[in-house]
């Protein structure tokens, strides 16, 4: 496997581990607005290793992404790891991906189930990530597109190198 492809492999791998995330959104006045999201699923990489987000369609953030598709959500956990995607966000209204990514807990904010007029997916299309490990001193980056696919990793304060995620701790 080509270095690059193993970096976005890792990428979409470490995605996997993270639960929730922030999400920002450019608000109406130009400010940048977050907030925690509980992550419903994360595509494999051969669908792109997108986001999706169970949400409501009556909330700001929806007004906010109406008006500015481009959003960033923002990870860190308990291991000195931390990891941001960007790209595009879109609303999507698909009774068997609601299916499939409905769970319980989802009626505390939808009390009507999968069929709550106010329940909508967010679908985050991945364009760029970075990742840090403080641990291993260890960064890399990816570029999603369709004209070009690129990563590398960095040392923490070194210069940039070919990805070599071999190197990162699991």
């Amino acid at each position: 496997m080509a270095p690059q492809s193993e970096a976005l492999h890792q990428f979409c791998d470490l995605l996997q581990k993270f639960q929730t995330g922030t999400l920002v959104t450019h608000s109406g006045n130009g400010a940048l607005h977050g907030r925690p999201m509980a992550v419903a699923q994360v595509e494999p990489l051969r669908h792109g290793c997108d986001l999706w987000f169970v949400t409501g369609l009556d909330t700001p953030k929806m007004d906010e992404i109406r008006s500015n598709d481009q959003v960033l959500v923002a990870f860190q956990n308990r291991n000195d790891q931390f990891l941001t995607l960007s790209g595009r966000a879109d609303m999507v209204q698909d009774p068997e991906k609601t299916e499939e990514l409905w769970g319980d807990s989802l009626k505390l904010w939808f009390p009507q189930g999968q069929s709550d007029p106010n329940l909508i997916l967010l679908r985050v299309r991945a364009e760029h990530g970075d990742y840090w490990d403080r641990g291993n001193f260890t960064k890399f980056s990816f570029a999603l597109g369709a004209a070009e696919s690129s990563a590398q990793t960095r040392g923490l304060g070194g210069a940039a190198q070919p990805a070599n995620p071999s190197g990162m701790a699991h």
